[in-house]
């Protein structure tokens, strides 16, 4: 359905739009801030340091950057994706963007995200947003974000050009991989308390947006490009 918005003449078109899930879809911040305390705590570790680390990694990935000599990291990570599996309260949708999903056809969107299949499908479900065809998970990937591997898979699964890909990103991992994917991005900010250095246009929401479903692609408008 064509939408009637001012910007349409000179919205870019895109052939795919890919998402990461946390921060950019779902505020689930509250979640994983009493993971990470949790697991700090247990260890000693300066939390801060930890978080901030931790923001568009895999689990196992942030998991191996700090774990004390001797602890198990592969055993760790496997409690912590239980933890937050476990941990149901404070998971919202980012504004504006159960609207934005309801305005794509189903094969030109995917999600990429650095959690795991099962906690993706249960922090989606908790924002009430869909679960889309094409969900690319930590599992899925032989390396995690700042690598492309998983915005490359993503597009081959839809089979569009990366190239051709509008990402939306919120950390400065998520970020990198997007850029290695030669995949355009934009930056998500509204799910974070304190305001961060990104390097890439912003905007805080999905509520300035809409989408038109093209012969050539997706026309967004909206967009701070």
């Amino acid at each position: 359905m064509t939408m009637n918005h001012p910007l349409y003449d000179r919205a870019p078109v895109f052939d795919a739009l890919l998402f990461d899930m946390d921060g950019t879809l779902v505020d689930s911040r509250s979640a994983v801030e009493r993971t990470w305390r949790y697991w700090t705590t247990q260890h000693g570790l300066d939390f801060q340091a930890v978080v901030s680390a931790a923001q568009g990694r895999r689990t196992r990935d942030t998991v191996e950057l700090f774990c004390p000599p001797g602890v198990n990291a592969l055993q760790e990570a496997d409690n912590l994706e239980r933890r937050e599996l476990a941990d149901k309260g404070g998971i919202m949708p980012i504004e504006g963007a159960g609207a934005l999903l309801a305005a794509l056809p189903a094969t030109r969107w995917a999600v990429v995200t650095s959690a795991g299949k099962a906690l993706a499908h249960h922090r989606l479900g908790e924002a009430g947003l869909p679960i889309p065809q094409v969900l690319i998970t930590a599992e899925m990937v032989s390396r995690g974000k700042p690598s492309p591997e998983g915005f490359l898979r993503a597009a081959r699964q839809l089979r569009v050009d990366a190239a051709r890909c509008l990402v939306f990103e919120d950390a400065p991992a998520g970020i990198a991989a997007a850029r290695a994917a030669k995949a355009t991005v934009i930056a998500i900010t509204g799910a974070h308390a304190q305001h961060q250095s990104l390097d890439a246009l912003s905007t805080p929401n999905f509520t300035c947006m809409c989408a038109e479903s093209t012969p050539d692609g997706i026309r967004i408008a909206g967009l701070p490009i």
